[in-house]
């Protein structure tokens, strides 16, 4: 039997010494830059197979292949993006930051074209200055005058819709085109800096400086290191706040939202600033999250400002697809797996959850104890009429209508990367193909089949692209999750012998040939963890379990703002804890007996097509209901004798399968 070893993730201090790491298929991090141990790959070198196919199918048809007809008085076609005279802010270049990637990745000529207007008038809209995008300030719908058409925030927007337009097509207009803005920035910024028109700029500068560095890593232009330095002076101190303040253990310190994009921005610098600071600032700040504002989803309560972790707060559904982002690019920069696995955590529970199965309809703000979602008062603040937790296209505020679409094709679109040895990496899975460039240039295509995060089985097959070539030499990386313990490796049929560091990275450096098939398996055990006052919350993989409840859908109509939307109730009863002592490490994996079903269906994420249920026995109590929310679960401690005296057997699913749910438990 072969051994694989597993190597140390690279750190910084390792990265240090490899600077000069010379990858001639793909760049780098250009010196004194740090290298990336992992670089992503052009826009449309990853293929969606299996269940991620049709959830981007169903991303094409629906609300992010028609924005612009469906919210057509802003996203349509008198946006200020457009050289209309409407919104001239974030929303239109939020569409778009999503749909460049769906179309590219989906190779759909339609969307394509949808979103080449957008990049022409943006490229043609740059003035001899530098300057790019509308000068009059517009608001958010025709005639409404709000933000500040030179307000640096939705540029930033822009630049990173422009770098992935380069990323798919190459074309060298964005270069020159971007050079000039950030020369046109490093002039400006000493008079005008980055939160003087709104703080948004100011919080969210780490996703300016991110396009600084790659431009740089293209060009060599000496200058963006300057104005790297300048973005970065002006942004918002997130690395301080991680570090040495008390925020994360403050309700209203912070925007949600603003914290979910200024994650990153302390492992962006990080590429330029070898102190220790900025690797541990991220770390801190999750572990100081674990045990105030945080959910098991990875992310965080906030209703707009920072709330503590109570499982009826709401979460935002822009907080989940700039968290994704943000993660994704942290993973690529450290190689530091525990971003992989957060990623997946809010991937594949928060997303399918939050959003509607045709992706017409979206929630605003999700709960994790959800037993309704109604138009009345919730336990947050709900400032659009009582709509924040309702499931339309409008409902709530209309920013997650516009910036919801970036989710799942970023997601794609970080499955596969290239590695600075010059290989291939599968750090995030989910069933896909990828054709890459490895060793001395020669293209390889992987095609990953696997009902992850359902199933624990993953088979990758190699195939050479050129015929001519029958095998070739390259490290080939994986990532092992956190919550698997055995990890088992067959290579075409043989199992392979596995031990692993603290890194859990598995580098695997062979001469691969056609038709080589690796089994990958990741045995999934049921886990229990403990959140907002001692709740018990039940994992199993990446995935959290929450109550099966029926769900009655209504179909209701508010014809001056909110448009159609679902208001959804359910005839079930929810008020269940979980007893202690099936809980136990002793006696938790034969207290929950775990059904799968033989097929996995085209798009799973559904209450009827929930691939998996757990069973687990459990008691009923007086657990009363509060504005259309689960009342307090520290009311627990006090009710005594008053629980049932009979265990029933309760159900739950996958919480992506939800809209209704009780996800955190009371114990008793």
């Amino acid at each position: 039997m072969k051994k694989i070893i597993f190597i140390l993730t690279m750190l910084p201090v390792l990265l240090m010494a490899q600077k000069e790491t010379f990858n001639p298929n793909y760049t780098n991090n250009r010196s004194p830059l740090m290298a990336k141990p992992y670089v992503e790959l052009p826009l449309g070198a990853i293929k969606p197979l299996g269940w991620l196919d049709e959830q981007m199918k169903r991303m094409v048809v629906g609300m992010s292949g028609n924005l612009d007809v469906q919210y057509s008085k802003v996203v349509g076609s008198r946006n200020g993006w457009l050289g209309g005279d409407g919104d001239v802010w974030e929303r239109g270049p939020y569409w778009i930051d999503g749909l460049l990637p769906l179309a590219y990745i989906m190779k759909d000529q339609k969307l394509i074209d949808k979103v080449q207007p957008w990049i022409e008038w943006t490229l043609a809209s740059q003035k001899e200055s530098g300057y790019f995008g509308p000068e009059i300030d517009r608001g958010p719908e025709p005639g409404l005058q709000r933000d500040n058409a030179k307000d640096w925030w939705p540029k930033m927007v822009v630049l990173k819709i422009m770098q992935q337009y380069y990323s798919a097509t190459n074309d060298k207009r964005v270069i020159p085109f971007l050079t000039n803005y950030f020369k046109y920035q490093l002039a400006e910024l000493p008079k005008n800096p980055l939160g003087k028109w709104t703080f948004w700029g100011e919080q969210r500068g780490g996703d300016n400086l991110m396009v600084v560095y790659w431009l740089y890593s293209v060009t060599g232009d000496k200058f963006l290191l300057d104005l790297g330095e300048l973005i970065h002076k002006q942004t918002f101190d997130w690395t301080d706040v991680f570090l040495n303040r008390n925020d994360l253990s403050r309700q209203h310190s912070t925007h949600g939202v603003n914290l979910a994009q200024g994650f990153k921005a302390p492992t962006i610098y990080s590429q330029a600033n070898t102190d220790s600071k900025y690797s541990l600032a991220p770390k801190k700040a999750i572990n100081d999250m674990r045990h105030t504002i945080a959910f098991p989803t990875g992310l965080w309560a906030a209703d707009e400002m920072l709330r503590f972790g109570n499982p009826t707060q709401g979460s935002e559904l822009c907080t989940a697809v700039e968290m994704m982002f943000s993660l994704e690019n942290m993973l690529a920069i450290t190689g530091d797996v525990q971003w992989a696995d957060q990623l997946e955590r809010i991937t594949y529970n928060v997303l399918p959850s939050q959003i509607s199965a045709d992706f017409n309809e979206r929630q605003y703000y999700q709960q994790i104890n959800q037993i309704s979602m109604t138009k009345e008062s919730r336990n947050f603040v709900t400032s659009h009429n009582n709509t924040d937790n309702l499931m339309g296209l409008l409902t709530g505020y209309p920013c997650c209508t516009t910036n919801m679409h970036q989710g799942w094709p970023k997601f794609t679109q970080n499955l596969w990367y290239s590695t600075a040895d010059n290989g291939i990496a599968a750090l995030i899975y989910a069933p896909s193909e990828v054709v890459a460039k490895v060793a001395n240039g020669t293209s390889v295509k992987i095609t990953e089949s696997t009902n992850y995060p359902f199933k624990e089985n993953i088979n990758f097959k190699f195939q050479f692209v050129d015929k001519k070539v029958k095998q070739g030499s390259f490290p080939f990386h994986l990532r092992v999750p956190d919550w698997c313990e055995n990890p088992e490796i067959m290579l075409n049929g043989k199992k392979m012998e596995v031990s692993f560091q603290a890194d859990r990275i598995v580098k695997i450096n062979r001469n691969w040939k056609n038709g080589d098939e690796l089994v990958v398996n990741f045995p999934m055990k049921v886990a229990v963890s403990y959140w907002f006052d001692g709740a018990a919350v039940l994992e199993r993989g990446p995935l959290l379990y929450g109550l099966k409840m029926n769900e009655k859908w209504v179909q209701k109509n508010d014809p001056v703002k909110f448009g159609n939307y679902h208001e959804i109730t359910s005839d079930s009863p929810w008020n269940y804890c979980l007893l202690d002592k099936y809980l136990k490490p002793e006696t938790l994996q034969e207290s929950v007996t775990v059904t799968q079903k033989s097929e996995i269906a085209a798009y799973p994420w559904t209450l009827q097509d929930a691939p998996i249920t757990l069973s687990i026995k459990a008691k009923r109590l007086p657990w009363g209901e509060y504005k259309g929310s689960p009342g307090p679960i520290q009311y627990f401690s006090q009710i005594g004798d008053k629980l049932s005296d009979e265990e029933e057997v309760i159900q739950l699913i996958p919480f992506g399968c939800t809209k209704l749910r009780i996800t955190e438990f009371p114990v008793r």
